[in-house]
């Protein structure tokens, strides 16, 4: 491992320090999306996944769920769910990469972020926001009243 890979993965030892206290994330939302921009920005394959929360907004898990192409991947709401359920979350915000480096949603993203909202919806699980990461740029639905 070369000495930058050290520097991003004490960086992402950091952020990870800080999103995993209720109070440290319910006040930062930035140090989520400077967490999932050094997780995601040097990814060459879009990768879907969601940060579990609880009551507090506390963060329970950060999980990388599905793993696609360049310029796709395939999500599955009933393997979401799932994972809210092993989880026993309350709330979610989901995240993906664009390998491309834009941030705009697709139409497909809006319409998966609608599906999967109202999928946990009806398991009490609240969708917070969903994030984009393309390179060191962030999109976050939330911001954009897309949620």
């Amino acid at each position: 491992m070369n000495s930058e890979e050290q520097i991003i993965n004490k960086a992402l030892e950091i952020l990870s320090g800080r999103i995993a206290k209720p109070q440290a994330f319910a006040s930062s939302p930035t140090a989520v999306k400077q967490y999932l921009t050094l997780k995601l920005a040097l990814k060459e394959q879009e990768v879907f996944g969601a940060v579990w929360l609880n009551v507090k907004n506390g963060v329970i898990a950060c999980e990388d769920m599905f793993f696609g192409t360049l310029t796709h991947v395939s999500v599955y709401p009933r393997e979401v769910v799932k994972s809210a359920l092993q989880h026993n979350a309350s709330a979610v915000i989901y995240y993906h990469n664009h390998p491309s480096g834009d941030t705009e949603p697709s139409q497909a993203d809006k319409i998966l972020t609608e599906r999967l909202k109202t999928a946990l919806e009806l398991v009490d699980v609240r969708t917070l926001d969903h994030v984009i990461v393309a390179g060191t740029q962030t999109m976050s639905f939330a911001e954009r009243g897309l949620i």
